[in-house]
């Protein structure tokens, strides 16, 4: 009964802390992410008020956050959709690969990390919030705009990535061997493949079994299924949060828009538990010996994400405004970030505050960097020939795409 009560009060704290802090960050404009991992510091090994009670039942909520936030993400897109990003935004998908998960494998081998370490934080400097970006994107009314498509190709052909990443990291942080590696990605591939090849050829056919006029019984069904194959993916070491993904991909039209309504509060609730809880395991007394490195590699991967959406726009025939919007927009990481280093903290603990100082510096950078990286660049940039010359240069057109006139 003790033990009981001590986790009610644990939890009712955590929770109304959480909505007070989400609603100031909302006031203020920014991510409720950096919030929310530093309520993690102050509760967890080290805090100003450690948890003892729900810290069993704290990391279960953090494990179905990120199966929500993968559900939810691949709500967002249906099969045909990904198909055609893959298609013709693949060259922007390897630059962006290249460019921002090399300074995290890098700085993990100069850090004398090893290699499986290396792996683990090119992750998370590669991944760009998906979450974030969206909330950026609304509120700097861009949801229309010309370069938005291609941001959003950029965090597809991301998110379809950690499909065949996640189980890669999953491997070497478990110590298999190369065959059994292998057989790893080999499943998680074929799994994907089979996945849309259903949602591509018979999306409607699943739609239909899971689709119910009742909310109650939508919810249900959605949510038991999803839970069931992550834990399946899981035991076959496919990832759980690729298996959600998955689920979320098959579904599609009206079952897709409904589950996303009901599903929506849940997610937010999880996922904040799951940012909590990661703080919780962070020491804050062993970050600021890795404040210096955290700050380093966030101005190197604020300039590569940068580099990567000026590429993806300039290839979309986008004009230079928006090439560097596109840029700017990209450069928050958040969520996925911290799943990764979630999954590396067992192997090599010291991920863990890096990658939480990191989050934290770009999680308050990017909403800045998506509204300041243009201009500056305007200032920055010297006058064109023509515009010198009184010639009027061509109009940029910011204007949403679908806007007539």
């Amino acid at each position: 009964m003790h033990n009981t009560t001590a986790m009610l009060i644990e939890l009712g704290a955590i929770i109304l802390a959480l909505g007070i802090l989400g609603r100031l960050a909302g006031r203020v404009g920014f991510s409720p992410i950096p919030l929310y991992l530093l309520a993690g510091l102050a509760f967890g090994h080290g805090g100003i008020l450690p948890l003892q009670a729900s810290e069993e039942f704290v990391a279960t909520g953090a494990e179905i956050g990120v199966i929500l936030l993968l559900l939810m993400l691949g709500l967002e897109y249906s099969a045909s959709d990904l198909v055609t990003t893959l298609k013709t935004q693949y060259p922007s998908g390897a630059v962006d690969f290249v460019l921002n998960a090399a300074p995290g494998a890098v700085a993990a081998l100069l850090l004398g990390w090893g290699p499986v370490a290396a792996v683990a934080l090119a992750g998370v400097t590669w991944i760009s919030s998906s979450g974030v970006i969206a909330k950026v994107l609304g509120d700097l009314g861009r949801l229309g705009n010309r370069e938005t498509p291609v941001v959003l190709g950029v965090l597809v052909l991301e998110d379809l990535a950690m499909a065949v990443y996640l189980p890669i990291l999953t491997a070497l942080l478990a110590g298999v061997s190369l065959a059994g590696g292998s057989v790893t990605l080999l499943i998680s591939l074929g799994t994907v493949g089979a996945v849309l090849y259903i949602a591509l050829r018979h999306g409607r056919v699943v739609s239909r079994a899971v689709s119910s006029d009742n909310a109650e019984m939508l919810l249900l069904v959605v949510l038991g299924l999803t839970l069931l194959v992550a834990g399946v993916a899981q035991h076959l070491q496919v990832s759980a949060a690729v298996g959600a993904f998955l689920v979320g991909i098959a579904l599609s039209e009206e079952v897709a828009e409904g589950a996303h309504g009901l599903l929506s509060p849940l997610r937010d609730l999880f996922a904040a538990v799951f940012f909590v809880f990661f703080g919780l395991h962070t020491d804050p007394a062993d970050i600021p010996p890795v404040l210096l490195p955290a700050l380093a590699l966030a101005v190197v991967t604020m300039l590569t994400k940068i580099a990567t959406g000026w590429f993806a726009a300039r290839r979309a025939g986008i004009p230079a405004k928006g090439r560097w919007r596109a840029g700017g927009t990209l450069v928050a990481r958040g969520e996925f970030s911290i799943v990764i280093a979630g999954l590396a903290v067992g192997t090599e603990p010291r991920i863990g505050p890096l990658a939480t100082a990191y989050v934290l510096i770009l999680v308050v950078l990017g909403p800045l960097t998506a509204r300041w990286t243009e201009p500056l660049a305007g200032r920055l940039t010297r006058r064109r020939p023509d515009e010198r010359q009184g010639t009027a240069a061509p109009v940029d057109q910011t204007e949403p795409a679908h806007a007539s006139g």
